[in-house]
């Protein structure tokens, strides 16, 4: 007989086809049934105790319905009568019960700690502190992954944000959950931290960018972001580096200053620029496409004059690694993924159950990511790099 949970090692450890929300339903339900059958029993698995009241008698399957997906649960079967667990009781939707039976770990839950995990089996549910246990175990991992010390060179950095619901003080708000993910000079991408706060203001941006030098964030030398003039103003403040406009949303911004008939057209025109291979090609082909748009779209036309630069920055960087420069785009499949779970979620409880989610998926994404290929060509990091023993490993390796 093996012991009831998963392993909180191999949650992390998932693959790319797993599922982490569910996973983590799953590991939840696991030890919360374990507690529960450990409180009948009256001692833990496989302890011999004087106390021991009952002893378990294997398991058996029940596939759970939950908004997240089915999960599979092993039941825990006893010896001496039965066990059935609480948030699996008729007419109570997974939601409900992983929000009231958690007590406070799953991030729907709004209710205290330690309620009762059954109703009618006369006993109690999972205490406040096997609840802090648990989650502990959770954050444990994720803290360590986010607080990491960072080595190397890194010097590409796309930094986003995406926004989820919290309650507050008895209100309902909405916070920036913030990411970085950067490229070191060996051509491997990662997930450098992220941080939760009420705005995208530049002090918020600061304390974050310098955290991440605190841990050993060193060698920058483009930023890639949306134009938030909090962002720019912290990355000019913190880093050395050059700082690019996302493309994607400076064609965005261009758009709407153009009716629907009109957009292909024009959108068509201002991508003309960037099919120019070179760095004075793509400035030539700009002046030339705003000078062709400014009778008719003025704003357009002053929305260019004003950031060539930005939009152009990545072409001063070496040819192989432009075509993931310019936008935030490795940052978006990440966020859309955040986005979906945290949907599933709706509101958190508190600011801890955001970072526990949230962290969660990046440790597995991270993960997943340093499994894979390169994410970018070795050999042109020479002209990026400051160290010279990070450019001989890049050529090494």
């Amino acid at each position: 007989m093996t012991k009831p949970t998963i392993a909180l090692t191999e949650l992390g450890e998932k693959g790319a086809d797993a599922d982490l929300l569910k996973q983590m339903i799953q590991f939840v339900a696991q030890r919360m049934m374990e507690f529960d059958v450990e409180g009948l029993c009256g001692a833990g698995f496989d302890v011999k105790s004087a106390d021991r009241l009952n002893s378990r008698n294997g398991y058996r399957d029940r596939l759970w319905q939950t908004r997240a997906g089915d999960v599979d649960l092993k039941i825990p079967k006893l010896r001496q009568g039965s066990y059935f667990p609480g948030f699996l009781e008729p007419r109570r939707t997974a939601e409900k019960a992983m929000a009231g039976d958690s007590g406070g770990l799953h991030p729907r839950s709004d209710r205290p700690l330690g309620g009762r995990t059954s109703q009618g089996h006369g006993h109690s549910g999972i205490s406040k502190s096997q609840v802090s246990r648990l989650a502990g175990e959770i954050d444990e991992r994720v803290y360590a992954f986010l607080d990491r010390p960072l080595e190397g060179d890194w010097p590409y950095l796309w930094i986003d944000a995406t926004y989820v619901k919290v309650r507050e003080a008895g209100r309902i708000v909405s916070v920036a959950v913030i990411i970085a993910v950067a490229v070191n000079t060996n051509g491997g991408r990662e997930v450098l931290g992220m941080r939760i706060g009420p705005s995208e203001a530049e002090p918020f941006w600061t304390e974050f960018l310098r955290s991440l030098m605190r841990r050993g964030l060193r060698g920058v030398k483009l930023v890639i972001s949306d134009s938030h003039e909090g962002l720019k103003a912290a990355v000019s403040k913190v880093f050395h580096a050059t700082w690019q406009r996302c493309r994607v949303h400076f064609m965005r911004n261009a758009m709407a200053h153009v009716g629907k008939g009109q957009r292909t057209m024009v959108a068509a025109l201002l991508r003309t620029v960037f099919a120019q291979d070179s760095r004075q090609e793509c400035h030539q082909q700009w002046h030339l496409v705003a000078d062709q748009l400014r009778e008719k779209y003025p704003k357009i036309a002053a929305l260019t004059d004003g950031c060539e630069d930005e939009v152009l920055a990545h072409m001063a960087f070496p040819k192989a690694h432009r075509q993931q420069l310019h936008s935030t785009n490795p940052l978006e499949r990440l966020n859309a993924e955040i986005k979906r779970c945290t949907e599933v979620v709706g509101i958190f409880p508190n600011d801890p159950a955001i970072i526990r989610l949230v962290g969660a998926m990046l440790l597995e994404q991270n993960d997943e990511w340093c499994l894979q290929r390169r994410y970018m060509q070795l050999e042109a990091f020479e002209a990026v790099s400051d160290n010279p023993q990070a450019k001989l490993s890049a050529v090494i390796n």
